[in-house]
C-alpha cells in the first residue's frame, strides 16, 4: 500500500494593519474656519478704514477725530475728488497705456516662450534666463540709463507732441512691455511645455506652419494662463506711478495715479479726499478681477492636481 505525500502548506502571513485617519472633528474645523477669517479680516481693515474716512467730512473728523463715531457721512469727498482731481481724463490716460500695454506684453511673451518650448537648442534655458533676469533688477536703477536713451530716440509726430519717446505715452508701453516680458515668459514658457507633443506633431502631418501652430493651437490652449497673466499685469500696470512720474514732463499724459497728486495741496493736504480718490481709482482693477476671477483661479491652479 502506497501513501502519498501531502505538500506542506504556506503558513499565510497577517494581512498589515492599516491606520484608518479619523475624521476631522467639527472643533479642528471650526478653529480653521475662525483663523483663515480672521486673516482674511485683517487684510480687508485697510480698505474698511479707508470706506468709513472717505464717507466722513473733514470738519467731523477735525472735530471729533478719526478713532471717533461719525455725525454726519456722505459722499461728497467722491464728488470733489472726481472734479478737483480731473479723474475722467486721467482714466482716459490709463486706458491709452494699460490696454496695449497687457496685450504686447502678452503677446511677445508668448512668442519667445513658444519658441523657448517648443525648440530644442543649444541655448534654450539660457535665453529663457535672460528673459526673466530683467525683472531682478529694480526700476530704479534702470532709470539713468533709459532717461538719457529716451531723449535721443525719436518718434514720429503723429506719436509724439515732442518727437521724442519721451514724455509720450509709447515711451511708458514700451518700458512696461519690455519690464513686464520676462515675468509672462517664464511662466508661459512652463504651461507650453505641458501641452503634449502630438499635437503639434499631427500639425506638422496635416501640413500646418510654425505661425498656425502658435497662433491655431498654442493660443487657444494657454486661454487660462493668459487670462491671469492678463489679470496681474493689468493691476500693475494700472498701478504704476514711478515710471510715469520719470517719463513724462507734461502732467496731462500721466495716468490716473497722478491724478491723486492733484488732491495734495502745497500748504494742506485733505486725507479724507485723498482716501476717496483711492478708492475710485481702484474700482477699474476690482472690475478686472471679478471680470477674469474664474480664469485667473483655473490659470493659477493649472498642474496643481498633476502627480
Amino acid at each position: 500500500m502506497t501513501t502519498t505525500a501531502t505538500p506542506p502548506t504556506r503558513r499565510s502571513r497577517p494581512l498589515p494593519a492599516y491606520h484608518v485617519a479619523a475624521p476631522k472633528g467639527p472643533k479642528r474645523q471650526t478653529g480653521r474656519h475662525i483663523l483663515l477669517g480672521g486673516i482674511a479680516l485683517l487684510w480687508l481693515v485697510p480698505l474698511l478704514w479707508a470706506v468709513y474716512t472717505s464717507l466722513r467730512p473733514y470738519s467731523d473728523t477735525t472735530r471729533h477725530g478719526y478713532l471717533s463715531w461719525p455725525h454726519s457721512i456722505s459722499l461728497q469727498n467722491f464728488t470733489d475728488a472726481w472734479n478737483q482731481s480731473g479723474m475722467p481724463h486721467f482714466f482716459w490716460n490709463s486706458v491709452l497705456i494699460t490696454v496695449p500695454a497687457v496685450l504686447g506684453t502678452l503677446l511677445f511673451a508668448a512668442a519667445v516662450a513658444f519658441f523657448v518650448s517648443r525648440f530644442d537648442f543649444r541655448w534654450n534655458i539660457v535665453l529663457l534666463m535672460l528673459f526673466t533676469a530683467g525683472n531682478l533688477l529694480p526700476a530704479q536703477v534702470l532709470i539713468t540709463p533709459l532717461y538719457r536713451l529716451y531723449l535721443l530716440v525719436p518718434l514720429p509726430a503723429w506719436m509724439s507732441d515732442s518727437l521724442l519717446v519721451y514724455n509720450s505715452l509709447w515711451g511708458i508701453i514700451f518700458i512696461h512691455i519690455a519690464y513686464q516680458c520676462g515675468f509672462c515668459t517664464f511662466v508661459l514658457s512652463n504651461y507650453m511645455k505641458t501641452v503634449p507633443k502630438e499635437i503639434f506633431e499631427a500639425a506638422l502631418v496635416d501640413g500646418a506652419p510654425v505661425w498656425r501652430q502658435f497662433f491655431q493651437i498654442v493660443l487657444p490652449l494657454c486661454r487660462p494662463a493668459f487670462a491671469a497673466l492678463a489679470t496681474l499685469e493689468s493691476i500693475w500696470i494700472y498701478n504704476d506711478f514711478f515710471w510715469s512720474l520719470a517719463l513724462i514732463e507734461t502732467g496731462d499724459k500721466r495716468p490716473i495715479t497722478s491724478a491723486l497728486a492733484n488732491l495734495q495741496g502745497a500748504y494742506f493736504t485733505n486725507p479724507n479726499l485723498i482716501a476717496a480718490g483711492a478708492l475710485m481709482t481702484a474700482i477699474p482693477t476690482l472690475l478686472v478681477y471679478f471680470t477674469l476671477q474664474r480664469q485667473f483661479i483655473s490659470g493659477l491652479t493649472i498642474g496643481s492636481g498633476k502627480g
